[in-house]
């Protein structure tokens, strides 16, 4: 690899302590990446490489450094290790690149992790294999996952590379939250539970709505609603999950974008006996063709929002099941928690649709939720409380930060000296 320019963020007169953490998320034919500076928590790069093994192909690299411009390249991108090294070459071009002795680690998002992985792990030939073990709960997911880490690997085999689970933040939900009422046996053979999905978010949400509240993680329960495209729910006690919404896989709970949510599960029965669907169209129809879109024909809120306003019936119903939906979450974690400090609002949805916030909250004030209308209304990228003085739980707008969440549990694991210990994975 071509050695890259120093940077502006390293000295040439010492040795430079590694401090860089790459945080890599890699989908089935797309590779997002950010840069990060650990000294301080700053960003000094980002990117995107989409459509990946097409003809149009594209990448959009972000210098968030010295007023530098968005830099783009089009044109086909054989595979993740080409979408890789391109990236690679655009942060070497900022001198920032992958050989530079300031770069500590690499994280990346791995979906699903299991039981076996309660904690981010340093990747080994023993972790993949159990990484790719759980492909069959995590089919679209998980192979993109390794693919992206093994072609990381190669550009970096000396670096430690670090996987981050989707589902980790979650397994410290109880057995009675986790297990489905199904034959053990079966469950057992099959790995079939709960285990829930955007942990990361949640964990970083939690935490962040504890700060806002002066307290520590350890005070407060925590009512998570991670409201985009992909939407889900956690009651967090303590700073511990002890229940979410999405279980074996990300279909089940809140009412999404694309996904229905939860549903009768001999409406799947049904479907195949009497409309001839099969296996894969019905997983097709309940995981891209329903929630929010099935029910109106569009995912965006703001433009589903645009249409109640001119008086369209479909989208007002979507509109109102997305609400109902939230509200039994809300009310269900209440119970589930016993005592509730704080609601908080994040991802796409939930930061910026503020109608969304109102409804969702309206009518619980027996539950001591309320929202102030001129506290809602305001638009800003800083975690936010939107109720009133007077409600005995806050209600608030935290801002989620996954990919920070990333770096931070990648660069405390490399730094606590464990990238050399042996793996030790949870049976």
């Amino acid at each position: 690899m071509t050695t890259s320019p120093v940077s502006d963020h390293e000295s040439t007169a010492a040795p430079v302590e590694p401090h860089r953490v790459l945080v890599l998320n890699s989908g089935s034919s797309s590779v997002k990446y950010q840069l990060l500076d650990m000294r301080d928590r700053s960003r000094l790069a980002s990117g995107l490489v989409e459509r990946i093994g097409e003809d149009t192909s594209r990448l959009v690299h972000t210098p968030l450094t010295g007023g530098a411009e968005p830099r783009e390249r089009t044109g086909r991108i054989a595979d993740h290790d080409e979408a890789l090294k391109a990236a690679a070459e655009e942060l070497a071009a900022d001198g920032l690149g992958l050989d530079s002795p300031g770069l500590a680690a690499i994280g990346h998002r791995v979906v699903h992790g299991g039981l076996r992985f309660s904690a981010p792990t340093v990747i080994t030939d023993e972790v993949l294999t159990e990484i790719e073990r759980l492909v069959p709960v995590a089919p679209l997911h998980n192979p993109a996952n390794i693919t992206g880490i093994r072609t990381a690997q190669a550009l970096r085999p000396d670096l430690p590379q670090v996987a981050v689970f989707d589902t980790a933040f979650h397994t410290t939900m109880p057995e009675a939250a986790a297990r489905y009422a199904i034959d053990v046996e079966t469950a057992d053979a099959h790995r079939i539970r709960r285990y829930g999905f955007h942990g990361t978010s949640h964990a970083y949400v939690s935490r962040k709505t504890a700060e806002l509240l002066g307290k520590t993680p350890e005070e407060v329960n925590v009512i998570v609603l991670h409201l985009g495209n992909g939407a889900s729910a956690s009651a967090v006690a303590g700073g511990r999950c002890v229940e979410t919404s999405m279980g074996l896989t990300p279909l089940e709970g809140l009412v999404m974008g694309t996904r229905s949510g939860d549903i009768d599960p001999a409406v799947t029965f049904h479907l195949k006996r009497v409309a001839g669907m099969s296996a894969d169209e019905i997983d097709v129809l309940l995981n891209k063709k329903s929630g929010l879109v099935g029910l109106c024909g569009d995912n965006d809120m703001r433009v589903i929002r645009r249409r109640i306003d001119e008086g369209d019936e479909r989208a007002a119903l979507a509109f109102d099941i997305y609400i109902h939906r939230l509200k039994k979450y809300i009310g269900a974690y209440t119970a589930v928690l016993g005592r509730v400090d704080a609601v908080a609002f994040t991802a796409g949805v939930g930061e910026n649709a503020a109608p969304v916030r109102e409804a969702a909250i309206a009518g619980l004030e027996e539950l001591g939720m309320a929202v102030d209308a001129s506290l809602n209304s305001v638009r800003s990228p800083q975690p936010r409380l939107i109720s009133p003085e007077y409600a005995r739980v806050a209600v608030a707008v935290v801002p989620t930060d996954e990919e920070l969440e990333i770096a931070e549990q990648t660069f405390a694991l490399v730094s606590r000296g464990e990238a050399d210990s042996p793996v030790h994975i949870d049976n």
